[in-house]
C-alpha cells in the first residue's frame, strides 16, 4: 500500500506567504494596533456583529489585565471572518477554557501569551484552547505562545489528569495550526480526538508548531484523516507516560490514522519514546493505516527513539513508513517494535540512521514481545538502505521472543559499522527472514 501524497493547500500558502512578506497586513484596519489595554469600542463592535466588518480586533471588546477570557471569547464569538488577537504587553490570562468557532481565521500577533490563570483549569480535562466538531478554522501566531501551568497540575488542588491540553481539536475538519508554541501544560501540546459525532480530524495543518515541556505529549494524534504535521519541533515531554514527541494512539477501532505524515520535525529531550505509534485499539474492521514519518531527527531522548506497538493479529493492514528518519542518542533502543503481528500493518524503514543508541540498555533495533496473547508471530519489517552504527559489543538487531513465538517477514538490507561485528538474535526458529547485513 502507498501513502497519498499530501497536497499543501495553495490558499494557504499564498497566507503564509503574505504573513512573511508583511505581518501587519493581517490587522482589521490601522487604527486596530492603536488600541490599548481597558479600551472597548462599542461602535466597532456593533459593526462586527452586524456583518458590516469581516475583520475584527479582540482589544475591541476591550481587555482586563486580570482576566480577559469573557472579552476574547466573545470577540471570537463576533462572527468575525478574520480576528486579531493584539499585543498589548501583558498576558491574555484566561481562567476557563477558550472555546474555538467555525469558519474564522484567528491571528496571534507576535508576543501574544495565552496564559493560563493559577488555580483554575481545575477539572482534569480543561484544556487551554478547544475546538470540536468545527470546521474552516485558522490559528496563525509565529513568535505567540499558548502556556499553561504543568507544575500546579501535579498537586492539590489539581485531580491527577493527562487531559489538560494547550490546544485540543476534536472531530474537526479543515483546521490549519501555523507558528504557534504550546508549553508546558497538563495533558499534550496539541491533542487530535474524536467526538460521538465525528470520529475523526480530516483535512489538519500543524506547521512551525512548537510543543515544549508538555506533561504527556508534544502531540497526540487519536484519530485523522489528511494530516500534515511540518517543519515542528517537539521537545522535552515529561510527566506522564508515554511522554512522547509525538504519539499515534488510537482510542477504539472506529477511528483511523489516514494518510498523516510527519514532515522535516525534530524530536528533542524527550522522557518517552520520540515517535511512537500504538495501534491496539484498532481491529481489522478498521480502515487501513497510512502513517509516514519523513526527514525527522529524534535525539537524546530519555527512552526509545521509534516505537510501534500492539498490532495485533486481528489488528489493521496498511503501510507504518519511516523515512530519511535520524535517530541520535537514545537511552534505550533505537527502533522499538513490540507486539506487532507479522501479517498485518507493515513497518517500513527507508534510509534511517540510528547513531549512538540504546546506552543504557535495550538493543540499537529491538523486537520485543510482551507475552499477551495478541499476535501469534511477531514482525512484517521491512528495512531498505538503513545504517547502525554502534560501539558496543553486542547484536545490532534483537528479538526477544518468548518460548514457542517466532519471528517472520524481516527483509531488505541494512549497514553496520561496528568494531565487534555485525551480530543478529532473532530467536530459536526465525521464519521468512532475509535481511542482508554489509559491515
Amino acid at each position: 500500500m502507498s501513502l497519498v501524497p499530501f497536497r499543501f493547500p495553495a490558499t494557504l500558502v499564498v497566507a503564509v506567504l503574505a504573513w512573511a512578506v508583511c505581518p501587519w497586513a493581517v490587522a482589521a484596519d490601522a487604527d486596530a494596533v492603536k488600541i490599548g489595554p481597558n479600551t472597548a469600542d462599542a461602535k466597532l463592535v456593533e459593526e462586527v456583529v452586524s456583518g458590516k466588518r469581516a475583520e475584527a480586533n479582540a482589544a475591541w471588546w476591550g481587555f482586563d489585565p486580570d482576566d480577559a477570557t469573557e472579552t476574547l471569547q466573545k470577540a471570537i464569538d463576533s462572527g468575525a471572518k478574520k480576528l486579531v488577537v493584539p499585543n498589548l504587553g501583558k498576558p491574555w490570562i484566561l481562567s476557563k477554557t477558550l472555546r474555538l468557532t467555525s469558519n474564522q481565521e484567528i491571528v496571534f500577533e507576535p508576543g501574544v501569551t495565552l496564559l493560563a490563570m493559577k488555580g483554575k483549569f481545575l477539572g482534569p480535562g480543561d484544556a487551554l484552547a478547544s475546538a470540536a466538531d468545527r470546521e474552516n478554522v485558522k490559528l496563525i501566531g509565529p513568535g505567540a505562545t499558548f502556556r499553561m501551568n504543568k507544575a500546579d497540575y501535579h498537586k492539590p488542588p489539581y485531580e491527577k489528569a493527562e487531559w489538560r491540553h494547550a490546544l485540543s481539536i476534536c472531530g474537526c475538519a479543515n483546521v490549519t495550526v501555523i507558528g504557534l508554541s504550546l508549553c508546558e501544560s497538563g495533558g499534550d501540546g496539541i491533542y487530535l480526538g474524536a467526538t460521538g459525532k465525528n470520529r475523526y480530524n480530516k483535512d489538519i495543518v500543524i506547521k512551525d508548531v512548537a510543543c515544549d515541556g508538555n506533561n504527556r505529549q508534544g502531540i497526540s494524534v487519536i484519530s485523522a484523516e489528511n494530516l500534515l504535521i511540518e517543519d515542528c519541533r517537539l521537545d522535552n515531554t515529561r510527566g506522564t507516560p508515554p511522554a512522547a514527541g509525538i504519539d499515534f494512539e488510537p482510542n477504539s477501532d472506529n477511528e483511523r490514522l489516514v494518510n498523516c505524515v510527519v514532515r522535516n520535525c525534530t524530536v528533542k529531550g524527550n522522557h518517552g519514546p520520540g515517535l511512537d505509534v500504538y495501534l491496539r485499539p484498532l481491529s481489522d474492521k478498521s480502515r487501513d493505516v497510512s502513517i509516514r514519518f519523513e526527514n525527522c531527527r529524534v535525539e537524546n531522548d530519555d527512552a526509545d527513539g521509534l516505537c510501534v506497538a500492539g498490532v495485533r493479529d486481528d489488528g489493521p493492514g496498511g503501510v507504518i513508513e519511516f523515512k530519511n528518519v535520524t535517530v541520535d542518542g537514545t537511552t534505550t533502543s533505537g527502533l522499538r517494535i513490540e507486539d506487532k503481528a507479522a501479517g498485518r500493518a507493515l513497518v517500513r524503514l527507508v534510509g534511517c540512521s540510528f547513531k549512538n543508541t540504546a546506552r543504557q540498555g535495550g538493543h540499537p533495533l529491538y523486537l520485543a514481545h510482551r507475552g499477551v496473547k495478541t499476535t501469534r508471530q511477531d514482525g512484517g519489517i521491512e528495512f531498505v538502505g538503513c545504517t547502525v552504527e554502534d560501539d558496543r559489543d553486542r547484536p545490532f538487531l534483537v528479538a526477544d521472543e518468548p518460548a514457542g513465538q517466532s519471528v517472520r517477514g524481516i527483509h531488505g538490507n541494512v549497514t553496520v559499522k561496528n568494531p565487534h561485528g555485525a551480530k543478529m538474535s532473532l530467536g530459536a526458529e526465525p521464519v521468512d527472514v532475509d535481511l542482508k547485513v554489509e559491515h
